[in-house]
Order: C-alpha cells, then sequence, then structure tokens
C-alpha cells in the first residue's frame, strides 16, 4: 500500500497529516511525501515521512502510483498555493487512480456546497480517519 501526502508553502497541512497517520499505519504501507518546494518537504519528513521528493516531476511519478493521495484541496487546482501547484501536478493528482482525501482551505477561494465548515483541525481528524476506513478497505480488496 503506498499513500502520498503532497503539501506546498511551509508543509504544516502535509506534516500535521504524517505526524498523525504515521502512528497508526499497518507496517506494509509506505509513505512518501512530496512537496511543491524543499521547505514542505522537509516539514513533512521531519514529522515523520521516510521518503521524500520535491517538485512537479515527484508529484507526476508518484501520484501516478499511489493508493491513497492526501493533501490540502490545492493539489487538484492548477496554480492554486500561490503558483506552486502547475497545471502538470493538479492534472497528475486529480487524474490519478488513488483514492484521494481532500483537506478544504478557503484560501484555495474554494468552497464546497454543502459540505460543513470546520477548523482546520478538525477537518485533519476527519481526513486521518477517512484515511485509515480507506486504508482498511484498500488491504481488504488486495489479496
Amino acid at each position: 500500500m503506498r499513500l502520498l501526502i503532497i503539501d506546498g508553502q511551509g508543509g504544516g497541512i502535509g506534516s500535521r497529516l504524517v505526524s498523525a497517520l504515521a502512528p497508526c499505519l499497518p507496517a506494509d504501507c509506505v509513505v512518501v511525501c512530496v512537496g511543491t518546494n524543499v521547505i514542505a518537504t522537509n516539514a513533512m519528513l521531519k514529522a515523520g515521512g521516510r521518503m521524500g521528493a520535491t517538485g512537479e516531476n515527484a508529484v507526476r511519478y508518484n501520484a501516478a502510483r499511489a493508493d491513497l493521495i492526501l493533501g490540502p484541496i490545492g493539489i487538484i487546482l492548477a496554480n492554486a498555493m500561490l503558483g506552486e501547484i502547475t497545471p502538470a501536478m493538479a492534472s497528475a493528482v486529480s487524474g490519478s487512480d488513488a483514492v484521494k482525501i481532500l483537506i478544504p482551505s478557503a484560501k484555495c477561494s474554494v468552497y464546497l456546497a454543502g459540505a460543513q465548515p470546520c477548523t482546520l483541525e478538525e477537518s485533519l481528524k476527519s481526513a486521518v480517519s477517512l484515511a485509515l476506513r480507506e486504508i482498511g478497505r484498500l488491504r481488504g480488496a488486495k489479496p
């Protein structure tokens, strides 16, 4: 099972996802942390990520190989995060066959109709819960 956590800017959301998920994951889960910049990648590695890479090609390469992708909603939006998400990155993530668990953020000027507003902490808890449920489902589906 391959989990991909993607973040940009300072890596705050990605690092919090890594630190919350790492202690709960089965031994056969590989977590790959990819930042749009080296600061984001280093933040995720410092939080407990064991593998990391940086940049557009890293996002494209790893999105194609992931079973589960987590990160802020901006990772599927071209030019989000002050332009750090290239159109190729957004396309690679949104086009990946992996299940995607995204953290909403008003900073990207995207609002999800029907979604209840909540704090970042509540969104992160929900994302971790969804990820663990999905990991169990995916592990059960594979021989």
